[in-house]
């Protein structure tokens, strides 16, 4: 019976602290507003609707801006290169950097679960004990050796009076949920960068083979003039100068295969394998196609689609539940408790109706006086809020700044491209010229070396010009969050990189 008084006056004590918790104090978090300048439109000048082509030039394609229309998750594949869309998916599911996301966010997730299970729920503490004692003969109870048991179950709760546990389990799963955001972020850098990589090794595979086509081209020149030299046909300086020329092509050479060794070391670690590994596919620019259709959300879209901004916005969320939580914690605290158990000197007379006891308490505390420490919390949880607010606004303004900066590339290198296209049909067109003037005798040979300068500098150009725009394609799509909020399934990344195939693993 009293076992069962215990158990109901602990319900009704808790069930009143229950319809005691009302509003929780501090700020409600509202979403920020999408700028009002943004407009339709990211730049200050409307961009055309398609860019410059250069027909009959790798990657020279027109592209057209399609406004509004989504951008795919699986972006990367609009390459249209398998081999890329493997090696992406290997870093998905190998890089290292993916696997901490994702620990991250597990580690904020279960952080949540611990502090809802301490703040939500009352602690029950059940303890178990036995002591063997000796009473001296001046207690009055008679000198003598005995064992005591006790058993007893401790139940206490905190009611959450004035919201602090609400808000702190608010801010909790803004934290979970701004790791979520970091997982996506890092799936989009991830990706992006394998691509650019991938783009950067095709183009400085495309320099080092121009650059060889030219260095061939002066050896089997040097090889005629050498001939007219040992003939006398021509003066030592011309020799000369032809044997510069070509010292100066051989010696960018070696520049040339470093960079390229060092960007396919970087796809194997961006794969998550060690440099030595190898098996990594050969990219060119003729494997990759160029998209033709460009995706460009609304800017009033890019708040909600860049992870970064997303993230940024989870973090101005916990700022702001925190102020919830340093305000609460200038009301008072009401605790609750009750305990029931026994105490016996055998273990059979355990909660015998002699032997038992319990209690019931409550606990009010609240503060009167601490130098103005609750306060000073409170404004600095206020000045955090402010700091949180203000570097979302750079995250946003970085973003926007982002999109600009892609959609001006695309539409300046596509014009660059052009001219270098141009540029280049009249280099090789003026050295064939020059050639067949100079074995004619009617230029001289420093005209042909000027010629000879002219189409390397412009193939080579040519060359960076055509990846530029590969890349600056991969930068728009990446400066436009990657298309996550698309996946069929509505996945998160988290989920879907574990579903990746890793590349070459047949092979390991």
């Amino acid at each position: 019976m009293r076992r069962k008084y215990v158990q109901q006056q602990t319900a009704l004590a808790l069930l009143a602290a229950a319809a005691l918790s009302g509003c929780a104090l501090g700020p409600d978090f509202k979403r920020p507003e999408v700028p009002a300048a943004a407009g339709n439109s990211y730049t200050a000048t409307a961009l055309p609707a398609q860019t410059a082509s250069a027909a009959g030039v790798t990657g020279g394609a027109a592209q057209q801006f399609v406004a509004g229309q989504e951008l795919p998750a699986l972006w990367w594949q609009l390459f249209g290169s398998p081999a890329l869309d493997e090696l992406v998916r290997a870093a998905l599911a190998g890089n290292p950097s993916m696997a901490a996301a994702e620990a991250s966010l597990r580690q904020a997730q279960e952080s949540y679960k611990a502090q809802a299970g301490s703040l939500n729920y009352p602690s029950v503490n059940g303890q178990l004990g036995v002591a063997r004692e000796k009473q001296p003969a001046s207690s009055g109870n008679g000198a003598g050796v005995f064992t005591l048991y006790n058993a007893s179950v401790a139940v206490a709760y905190t009611p959450d009076v004035f919201g602090a546990s609400r808000r702190t389990l608010e801010g909790a799963q803004a934290q979970i949920d701004y790791q979520r955001f970091q997982v996506e972020a890092t799936y989009l850098a991830l990706s992006a960068n394998v691509v650019t990589t991938a783009i950067r090794s095709a183009s400085l595979q495309a320099q080092l083979k121009a650059t060889q086509e030219v260095q061939d081209a002066l050896a089997r020149q040097l090889a005629v003039i050498e001939k007219q030299f040992e003939l006398g046909a021509i003066p030592r300086t011309t020799l000369l100068s032809q044997r510069n020329q070509l010292a100066q092509v051989r010696a960018s050479v070696p520049p040339l295969e470093k960079a390229l060794a060092q960007s396919r070391h970087q796809l194997s670690v961006l794969a998550g394998r060690l440099p030595g590994e190898g098996g990594l596919p050969e990219f060119t620019l003729e494997s990759l196609t160029l998209p033709q259709q460009l995706p460009v959300s609304l800017p009033s879209a890019l708040v909600r689609q860049r992870p970064d901004i997303r993230a940024s916005e989870e973090l101005l969320h916990a700022a702001s539940a925190a102020i919830g939580v340093a305000t609460a914690a200038q009301y008072p605290q009401l605790t609750l408790s009750g305990s029931y158990g026994s105490s016996a000197q055998s273990f059979g007379k355990l909660f015998d109706a002699q032997t038992t006891a319990w209690s019931l308490a409550s606990n009010l505390t609240a503060p009167i006086f601490n130098g103005g420490a609750l306060s000073a919390k409170k404004r600095a949880a206020e000045a955090a809020y402010d700091g949180a607010a203000a570097q979302y606004r750079a995250t946003v303004l970085a973003a926007f700044q982002d999109v600009a900066d892609s959609l001006r590339a695309l539409d300046s290198d596509a014009a660059a491209l052009k001219a270098q296209a141009e540029a280049d049909a009249l280099a090789a067109e003026a050295l064939a010229l020059a050639t067949q003037q100079y074995k004619l005798g009617g230029i001289s040979y420093l005209a042909l070396l000027d010629a000879q300068r002219s189409y390397q500098q412009a193939h080579v150009a040519l060359v960076q010009a055509q990846s530029a725009r590969y890349a600056d394609t991969a930068a728009l799509f990446q400066a436009l969050g990657g298309g996550w909020w698309n996946r069929n399934d509505g996945a998160a990344a988290a989920s879907t990189v574990s579903a990746a195939p890793v590349y070459g693993s047949s092979g390991r």
